[in-house]
């Protein structure tokens, strides 16, 4: 089985024209299927995947609430959506409690899409918000293919919000793409999910290796990015990592069915 908690759609009617805008500002990178959430679908039928987990992002104040809107109309299923805030809204706690009685588990962060960076004062009470409401939160961390330095989520950073926290966080991209080794120095060890999007190709196996061997294998979830990885991409990578079958099933769906609360 396998559960895909890194992946995105879009709204039928803007899907294209934003997949076509983020493959232009990454520089050409090449979605596998079209945005849409019938294209998410098929993927899935095509590589295998039981579950995806939709991460939706609000980039402005005014797109927030219709992004939840589409998160909590997709939910269901073999889809478990989460929903997202922009920080600099004036209803930002609000609409995490608008979150919560929709029936949607998450709130995902881009803080590079989003314009802030993840140890900033002023989303302390919204940490604190998002922890007394029992959401998880997940944070796009590392370099980003469509902006340019300084990173907005770096290991260093993620590790001094954590205690901000009474509900789970989890770090995508191994913990933050490109920054392997401060992962393996800050984050590993400490009460933080890392997820495996995006890993191939882009995060060493070397790496990889020690950071499962540090941070174990109970708080690893897959991802893909999807529809920038596909599942057979990545599980390329953890086909190589010499895992044992018990651990490769905590990776692939038993760590996120505990984690999402769900029953198979």
């Amino acid at each position: 089985m396998i559960i895909d908690f890194h992946t995105h759609c879009f709204p039928q009617k803007i899907a294209e024209r934003a997949i076509n805008k983020l493959s232009f500002a990454s520089g050409g990178l090449k979605p596998h299927y079209d945005g849409s959430l019938e294209g998410l679908k098929e993927s899935m039928r095509k590589y295998g995947t039981d579950i995806s987990v939709v991460l939706n992002i609000s980039t402005n104040a005014h797109q927030q609430k219709s992004v939840n809107d589409f998160a909590a109309s997709i939910n269901g299923g073999n889809i478990i959506s989460f929903g997202s805030v922009f920080p600099d809204s004036e209803d930002v706690l609000e609409e995490l409690c608008r979150i919560k009685s929709m029936g949607l588990k998450g709130v995902k962060f881009h803080p590079d899409y989003q314009g802030f960076f993840v140890d900033d004062e002023k989303m302390i009470p919204i940490y604190r918000k998002i922890s007394e409401l029992g959401l998880i939160t997940v944070f796009h961390a590392g370099f980003d293919y469509g902006f340019p330095p300084p990173y907005h989520a770096t290991p260093e950073r993620m590790a001094k919000i954590l205690k901000y926290f009474d509900s789970p966080v989890v770090a995508a991209h191994w913990g933050g793409l490109d920054c392997a080794q401060g992962v393996l120095d800050l984050l590993c060890g400490s009460d933080i999910y890392i997820d495996t999007s995006f890993g191939y190709a882009c995060m060493p196996k070397y790496y990889a290796q020690k950071i499962l061997e540090k941070h174990g294998t109970e708080k690893v979830l897959f991802g893909t990015d999807s529809p920038w990885h596909t599942a057979a991409m990545e599980m390329r990578l953890l086909n190589t990592l010499e895992l044992s079958s018990q651990e490769l099933d905590r990776l692939t769906f038993k760590n996120a069915v505990k984690l999402l609360n769900i029953q198979l």
